[in-house]
């Protein structure tokens, strides 16, 4: 090798090391403002609740020692001049031990006991009558498990958080309106048209239930992908709009360390064995008694409790 060519090699190292440089600062800065548009998210999503822990545990849930724990998921339809009600509710159960996350949809006119009104009513009108902290209570008392943590959805603002992952991709099952049966793709206003239509379905409310999880999978799937970290700013102004949540910032941070594991499994249970029942000219969904004892007995083995 030349004396010539050493040199020329030699000069060409400091430019490497300079763009490398540039691009490890870039992408360093880059990761604080997502870092810190999170926590700043974060910060407006958590919305404490009035109450250290659930009347049926004895002791808070820790999640440095992965105690199993439950979440309420509640999907909102809030409208201008109404407080609104839960048109879904949804209850999770997560596992970290043997790594699986148990779900359950209930439906949304079930008639249940709405506690701290002493009244039986359908139970999606708990969160109308009483807020989130209602229905945590009703749904502790229906499935008689604690409810530890809840996440609020707001429905109407639902349509923000899908157009912030640029749409998502659904496989309908059942064609009605602009919606075609198979792999289809919407936006945040076909998205919300879609979870919320239940008259052209056969199946009512089970219908919606199972198109509405789908589309909050999706959204999730999206929003976990790579490609979304270019509209972060979108997404976490979305959720911060739309979405509350009493687990704070270090929680979510505990579950994603120590329970990462415990969504890769995700198992579905349906309620499908009730009956329709009309009281006082008001239709109601009446929970089979045996499926519901069942529900409860496999959800209090999942929360080891």
């Amino acid at each position: 090798m030349s004396r010539r060519t050493h040199k020329a090699k030699k000069k060409k190292w400091p430019w490497i090391v300079g763009i490398l440089g540039i691009l490890v600062l870039g992408i360093g800065v880059y990761l604080f403002m997502i870092y810190n548009s999170f926590s700043n998210a974060l910060d407006e999503i958590h919305s404490p609740i009035d109450r250290e822990k659930s009347e049926k545990r004895t002791e808070e849930v820790v999640f440095g020692e992965k105690d199993p724990f439950s979440v309420l998921l509640l999907g909102v339809d809030e409208r201008e001049g109404d407080k609104g009600r839960s048109d879904t509710m949804v209850v999770m159960t997560v596992n970290p031990n043997d790594k699986s996350t148990k779900m359950v949809s209930i439906p949304r006119d079930t008639y249940t006991e709405i506690i701290g009104r002493g009244t039986m009513d359908k139970i999606n009108h708990a969160y109308a009558f009483g807020g989130i902290e209602m229905s945590m209570a009703t749904m502790e008392n229906l499935l008689d498990i604690p409810i530890d943590y809840v996440v609020q959805v707001n429905m109407e603002g639902f349509k923000d958080i899908v157009d912030a992952v640029d749409g998502v991709e659904v496989n309908n099952a059942l064609a009605f309106d602009e919606f075609a049966e198979g792999s289809i793709h919407l936006d945040g206003d076909e998205a919300l048209s879609y979870v919320r239509m239940r008259k052209q379905d056969a199946r009512g409310d089970f219908g919606r239930q199972d198109r509405q999880k789908e589309v909050l999978q999706a959204v999730i799937r999206e929003g976990a992908s790579a490609s979304s970290l270019v509209n972060y700013k979108d997404i976490f102004n979305a959720l911060g709009t739309n979405v509350r949540t009493n687990m704070s910032f270090d929680e979510m941070m505990e579950v994603q360390k120590n329970y990462r594991d415990a969504v890769g499994t995700v198992d579905q249970m349906i309620v499908e064995d009730g009956r329709g029942e009309t009281i006082n000219g008001i239709w109601y969904y009446m929970m089979n008694d045996a499926e519901l004892a069942e529900i409860q007995e496999t959800l209090k083995n999942h929360l080891n409790s």
